[in-house]
């Protein structure tokens, strides 16, 4: 597919200016379904230039944080308009440089609006809360403030709704941000820092540094002006990222891996199930946090669940994903690729049964792109490889199970713990699924992806470190309570200590 827009050397955004990295090296951003296709060249960055951007920050934020909140809304709300007026263009590019289809790509921006306004509406809000004091003639109350500046390391596989989810909340609340976007799709962060500029957003609230984690991200998180670090990634490297936090005691919110389970019961509208099987384990090919990479299903149900979920799936169409009649685009680069196709081989390896896919597809004009067949294992028991590791890519594995406690113990057999989902028409089993499902999402009769920004986003123990991003719980990273007291006695008044 031809080249859409013509290529264009990137650069920083610091301090309100554009300014090329400090080394005056690039690296190429190319098309994951179009190797011929260059989509730009961005900033090969530095120390330097991560230093650059933290001072340009940390003297920006006085004025944003003393900036009235109802005003720091409207930049978010002409954030938001702009996005809008630019969602078609902001898919098309996100799609050359991500490969996930368009009506996916469309969706990220439109989670990026949909943050621009939930957290414009803060703007007038940002509650704290008055309660009464144990004391006569006395105030007692707390408020939220801002913490500083706040180091975001963001992933590839939603290049702009996971920056705008995490930026809106952290503006709102009045901080001020250093973002390294991932070096597979910095474009979009461009996209994200113009519409910012445009919008209003006083110079140095808002700075971009591309380059590697070694180069970048390490002397970011670590900078010690940095008060917030905000990652999305693998567990992995999450680990590494908390331990460089911990010596000076810096907020981190970890949002990590997932291996996520949809549980079929024997009662469930299969036809139903299978929908949200093939939709959770192969849109955005597989490459989500949230990814229905486990399917466990009812042994009274399985072959003909089976029989149905091989069909969809081997219907699947796999392109570029500017191709309005594709279903599934590629792999996001030959590493991922690589890695699946590895996970592959263990699978078989592990005796798991392989309905169909498992190969690369370099047949055509696929062959230009990084491109994997959706592959389903089935007969596969939870302590697989291929049924308790992440594997990021559109691998999906099928595990019999004899009743709702066994679902359930499988489910939670793994280390993460982000989302989960039944299919019932049985209501009790819808509840205590609900209730006993380790994850921090859960869906009845739907697939584990799907997730709304009003609604707290993220997972428990190896997934995520407690904290949450969307909704009104986004705030809760980038805001430090204000306990405040006052006492209008006229006299010495001493909380908690007896006078009778």
């Amino acid at each position: 597919m031809a080249t859409e827009v013509a290529v264009e050397t990137q650069s920083n955004y610091i301090g309100g200016r554009w300014v090329p990295a400090a080394s005056g090296q690039t690296f190429e951003n190319r098309n994951p379904a179009d190797r011929d296709d260059l989509v730009g060249l961005f900033p090969k960055s530095g120390k330097a230039d991560v230093d650059a951007a933290v001072a340009a920050a940390k003297k920006a934020f006085p004025g944003w944080k003393n900036t009235p909140a109802p005003r720091r809304a409207e930049v978010l709300y002409a954030a938001g308009e702009i996005l809008k007026r630019d969602k078609e263009k902001l898919a098309r590019l996100m799609t050359r440089e991500m490969g996930k289809v368009l009506a996916e790509t469309r969706g990220d921006v439109q989670e990026a609006i949909d943050m621009a306004f939930l957290a414009a509406g803060e703007g007038r809000r940002l509650f704290g809360f008055t309660t009464p004091s144990e004391l006569p003639n006395k105030w007692a109350m707390c408020v939220r403030q801002p913490v500083g500046v706040c180091a975001f390391v963001t992933p590839w596989n939603f290049p702009m709704a996971i920056p705008a989810w995490k930026s809106m909340a952290a503006l709102i609340a009045g901080n001020t941000i250093v973002i390294k976007p991932a070096t597979d799709t910095p474009a979009s962060v461009v996209a994200l820092a113009r519409v910012f500029e445009e919008a209003g957003l006083p110079a140095g609230v808002f700075n971009v540094v591309m380059g590697s984690g070694g180069e970048v991200g390490n002397p970011l998180v670590e900078h010690p002006d940095v008060k917030v670090v905000s990652y999305t990634g693998s567990t992995e490297v999450g680990r590494q990222i908390s331990k460089s936090c911990a010596p000076t005691f810096k907020r981190l919110h970890l949002e990590m891996g997932g291996k996520n389970a949809i549980l079929v019961m024997d009662d469930a509208d299969v036809d139903l199930a299978v929908d949200g099987s093939v939709w959770g384990a192969f849109g955005t090919t597989g490459q989500r946090c949230t990814a229905s990479s486990r399917l466990l299903v009812h042994r009274k149900v399985y072959d003909a669940f089976l029989e149905k979920l091989v069909g969809r799936v081997k219907a699947l169409r796999v392109g570029n994903g500017l191709d309005e009649k594709v279903d599934m685009g590629p792999c996001v680069s030959e590493k991922q690729r690589e890695t699946v196709a590895k996970y592959v081989e263990i699978g078989k390896a592990e005796g798991a049964k392989l309905l169909t896919g498992g190969e690369k597809l370099t047949s055509g004009t696929l062959g230009k792109g990084w491109f994997h067949a959706p592959t389903v294992f089935a007969d596969a028991n939870a302590k697989m490889r291929v049924a308790c590791e992440e594997i990021f890519g559109p691998v999906t594995t099928v595990v019999p199970i004899g009743s709702l406690e066994e679902g359930i113990q499988v489910a939670n057999s793994v280390a993460y713990g982000l989302s989960g989902s039944i299919y019932t028409q049985d209501v009790n089993k819808a509840f205590k699924a609900m209730n006993e499902f380790e994850t921090g999402i859960f869906y009845v009769n739907s697939s584990t992806i799907g997730a709304e920004v009003h609604l707290p986003f993220g997972g428990i123990k190896e997934t995520g470190n407690g904290h949450r991003e969307a909704g009104i719980a986004g705030l809760d990273v980038f805001t430090e309570w204000k306990s405040i007291y006052v006492d209008f006695s006229g006299k010495l008044q001493k909380a908690q200590i007896d006078t009778h």
